[in-house]
């Protein structure tokens, strides 16, 4: 299911790394860096960037969380993997193959609170960090061979139609209390005959989608996601359809970067044991796809990656998300092929991409605040549509 594209040049070949430097392979990197890659990986982080935030922030409300922790969830994992992490151009971040699982666990759980829902998913992170790392320093990245590719396949378009179902809502314009994919989609379409669709939602969302998905199909190298959010915001901000036709928005981000938190507050000792199987299950689904990309960008580079130092680098970017109110993160099957076609050589890629991103929150948050849901929404179903493969 996992593919590459393999646009040229791939990265030129490094030595491997010895000793110390296979604990931190970005440093090993770092000491052989040439000068003719950094023009490459300067583009190819400020095409990341564009595409990081739109995608961050949609997978983020498919989780269950508010938008703005997809972007934590995103910053600091980038700059954990690009110290300890083998692949030379591997993106990590949120990940919509693991939204609907996310959500299942923690909004239960949180019982209507956002506060509550952002603490759950913070700890949801370091537990599957710690069952990651655990996979690591135990060396049994050899695991990956035992992934039977049907179930894998079965499982990921079974967990793509859900996230599709979940994000109904926003393309629709109006909200539903139903539980079950089932129920949701009869709800959808019942409340879509008797017309309580926003059209304005429903407008935007089909546009993006339909832009999307043409540009995908006919204009491959043009970046899709990042036209079609910027439309919808522009036309969002200039008709203030917020106010004037209940457009559900993003609204005020926070303004400024997060600080290191502890998220057990309002967590309890049930709260965890729920919380643990879901969390082997995060870490099974993560291990399984990050091995399968690795493996790939490391066969088309010529090159060959550690799957145990892939493991604790995953692990240690999961802890890092949770530290920073983020939610479980893995490799990105859409993002790492969008680096590698814009000619990344490096995770210095990566590093432009999320200095963009703090930035932005720094800078200028008020960019997205009339970033339209339903915008976010097709984002993430076209997602689930590239990953599926049926």
């Amino acid at each position: 299911m996992t593919s590459v594209h393999a646009p040229p040049p791939p990265p030129t070949p490094l030595p491997a790394p010895a000793g110390w430097a296979r604990l931190a392979p970005g440093l090993h990197v770092l000491r052989h860096y040439r000068r003719e890659w950094l023009p490459r990986d300067v583009v190819a982080g400020l095409v990341l960037s564009a595409i990081l935030v739109p995608v961050g922030m949609g997978y983020a409300e498919a989780a269950g969380v508010p938008a703005i922790h997809g972007l934590y969830a995103t910053i600091v994992p980038l700059l954990v993997y690009a110290l300890l992490g083998p692949s030379r151009i591997m993106v990590l971040g949120p990940d919509s193959t693991l939204a609907a699982v996310i959500a299942s666990l923690i909004l239960p759980l949180a019982g209507g609170s956002v506060e509550r829902a952002v603490a759950l998913a913070g700890v949801l992170a370091l537990m599957t960090g710690g069952f990651l790392l655990l996979i690591g320093f135990a060396r049994l990245g050899v695991m990956a061979d035992l992934f039977s590719k049907p179930i894998r396949l079965g499982f990921f378009n079974a967990i793509a139609l859900t996230v599709m179902i979940s994000q109904l809502p926003k393309l629709m314009g109006f909200s539903t209390t139903v539980n079950g994919s089932l129920p949701r989609l009869w709800e959808m379409v019942r409340g879509f005959v008797d017309g309580r669709g926003n059209p304005a939602a429903m407008a935007i969302g089909v546009a993006c989608l339909a832009l999307i998905l043409g540009v995908r199909r006919w204009r491959p190298k043009w970046p899709g996601v990042l036209i079609a959010v910027v439309l919808a915001t522009t036309v969002s901000a200039l008709f203030d359809l917020g106010a004037t036709a209940g457009l559900d928005v993003i609204g005020p981000v926070p303004h400024g970067l997060p600080v290191p938190t502890l998220p057990l507050a309002t967590v309890t000792l049930e709260d965890l044991r729920v919380l643990a199987p879901g969390a082997a299950i995060i870490a099974l689904l993560a291990f399984a796809d990050t091995s399968v990309l690795s493996r790939a960008l490391a066969k088309r580079s010529g090159t060959r990656v550690d799957p145990d130092q892939e493991m604790l680098a995953l692990g240690s970017a999961n802890i890092a998300a949770g530290l920073m109110q983020g939610f479980p993160i893995s490799s990105s099957n859409s993002r790492t092929p969008v680096a590698a076609s814009a000619g990344a050589q490096t995770q210095l890629a990566n590093l432009v991409g999320a200095g963009v991103i703090a930035l932005l929150l720094l800078l200028a948050p008020g960019l997205v605040k009339d970033m339209p849901q339903a915008a976010l929404g097709a984002v993430v179903i076209t997602a689930c549509i590239s990953f599926t493969d049926w």
